[in-house]
């Protein structure tokens, strides 16, 4: 099984490709300067680091031009999208309602919303990129991770 990790901040994403049968990383970077001039992602796979200078207005944009980087030819890490499982999402604050990760559908994306006031530079961010996911990869689980939920 292979899960993407993915921590969206309210101008970056980080992300881990996860091999769950050995604990392999199969690659990890971030993508930086999201929706400003001089956008970039650096992605590192093996003993490989590369920086793709790549303008991204939002986190959708982001995300997909990095998926694109996983099975890209000469360096791709995955040999489809479809190896991906599932896609974790680190979120800041699921406010009280959330004491434990959870499957994301319409009533946790709302849960969430209804959170941003405790989390508004983090929150929105973070439903962006559970949109940008169920968009590139229709289908498949997404799963919320609430920090909070640790202090429950």
């Amino acid at each position: 099984m292979k899960i993407l990790v993915i921590n969206c901040g309210s101008s970056s994403f980080k992300y881990q490709l996860i091999n769950m049968d050995n604990d392999e990383v199969i690659c990890k970077g971030n993508y930086e300067r999201i929706g400003m001039d001089g956008s970039f992602l650096t992605h590192k796979f093996g003993d490989e680091k590369k920086v793709y200078e790549q303008p991204a207005k939002n986190h959708e944009e982001a995300i997909k031009f990095t998926m694109s980087k996983f099975v890209e030819p000469g360096i791709a890490v995955i040999s489809s999208l479809d190896e991906i499982d599932a896609m974790g999402h680190r979120i800041v604050h699921g406010g009280e309602r959330f004491t434990s990760s959870v499957i994301i559908d319409d009533s946790v994306i709302e849960g969430i919303k209804d959170a941003v006031k405790f989390a508004p530079l983090h929150n929105p961010a973070h439903l962006q990129g559970i949109d940008a996911c169920m968009k590139a990869l229709p289908g498949k689980p997404n799963v919320a991770v609430f920090d909070t939920a640790f202090h429950q």
